[in-house]
């Protein structure tokens, strides 16, 4: 889950939403691959999950890549829930899986390089203190009650949330984990030839790193579990976006799909408000309940774009979203598979 942003200033007039996007825009020799991932963790005595504290836990482990291997801690409410080295971030799901967000790379062999060191690093930690990970895209064994919920302010908001829509939001927060690719684009219509290709061949993606068949202890019957908790979650910011094949597509109809994503939060001083059902467009005309009068900054508009979660998603880059998370080797596949698609403008045009 993304962590909060910052850097944006007052929004003055609506253009300014679909410029956000459209800064992202660079030439090919600029264009990057970022790699995310994330992965569960566990006691290796017990095969419990790991507490968020303890002398065995998710806090134990970031502390001890704090002091050990040079990160910079991140911290909300005197908890310690992230890290930053560089252009990298650590950051914790909902339930305590580890994310690692990495750096804008150059190649797939910059991506796995980046990956192994992490996942060193990682076991570094866990083999001084009893602790391991596994790379699937859903817990396989462990019960809803099992899995802390980790002490963020957003995830509060969005535990309480998801029990209200849908019938599977509180098991994507706490039992289901990821990989996926951020790629960039060159123009606006680069950016709707790659994201209609996305969002038709997110199914391929999803089959071909489909990697959660196990649920609380028994096989589920599908591949991909965690892609089944997808189709029931909360229809109004998940799903396939068909409208990106529409005539006329751009930043403009992405911000308009966005606008009307419900609201999730506001983060003012270090601290998430209650906005849950709110509207965005509200927000805009100073007509939001949970801040009455106040008019939002860009660092809420990028936030707020961050709780969409379509199988594929615009920001300053594209997201690719729908792959199950899973070992070493799959973590540098997944990227090396869209970059195959994306960066290459045959590949691209045939897709």
């Amino acid at each position: 889950m993304s962590i909060p942003q910052s850097g944006g200033g007052p929004i003055e007039h609506h253009g300014q939403l679909a410029e956000y996007m459209a800064d992202g825009c660079k030439p090919k020799d600029a264009w990057r691959i970022g790699t995310e991932h994330e992965k569960f963790g566990y006691c290796r005595d017990t095969l419990k999950p790991l507490p968020f504290e303890g002398a065995r836990s998710i806090e134990a482990i970031l502390g001890g890549l704090r002091d050990r291997h040079g990160w910079n801690e991140l911290r909300e409410g005197g908890h310690l829930i992230g890290l930053e080295k560089g252009l990298c971030n650590i950051s914790l799901e909902p339930g305590g899986a580890l994310e690692l967000a990495g750096a804008p790379l150059e190649t797939i062999h910059e991506t796995c390089d980046e990956v192994n060191q992490h996942l060193a690093e990682v076991k570094d930690i866990c083999d001084g203190i009893g602790a391991g990970f596994i790379g699937l895209g859903a817990a396989p064994h462990w019960t809803h009650d099992e899995m802390p919920l980790m002490p963020k302010g957003r995830y509060k908001l969005m535990d309480a949330y998801m029990g209200r829509v849908g019938t599977m939001g509180r098991a994507m927060m706490r039992r289901t984990c990821t990989v996926q690719v951020n790629l960039d684009f060159s123009t606006e219509a680069d950016m709707v030839q790659k994201m209609r290709v996305a969002i038709a061949m997110q199914p391929i993606a999803a089959a071909l790193f489909a990697n959660s068949p196990f649920f609380e202890g028994k096989l589920n019957g599908h591949k991909s579990w965690r892609s089944r908790i997808w189709r029931d979650l909360d229809p109004t910011r998940t799903g396939m976006v068909p409208f990106v094949f529409e005539d006329g597509f751009g930043f403009e109809r992405w911000v308009q799909y966005a606008l009307d994503v419900p609201m999730y939060f506001v983060y003012r001083d270090g601290k998430y408000i209650d906005a849950l059902g709110m509207s965005f467009r509200d927000f805009m005309e100073g007509k939001l309940p949970a801040l009455p009068g106040e008019t939002p900054t860009l660092s809420d508009w990028a936030d707020h774009m961050t709780t969409a979660f379509p199988e594929a998603r615009v920001k300053k880059f594209i997201e690719m979203r729908g792959a199950d998370g899973g070992p070493w080797r799959r973590l540098c596949a997944l990227p090396a598979f869209w970059v195959g698609l994306m960066y290459d403008q045959t590949a691209l045009d045939a897709a």
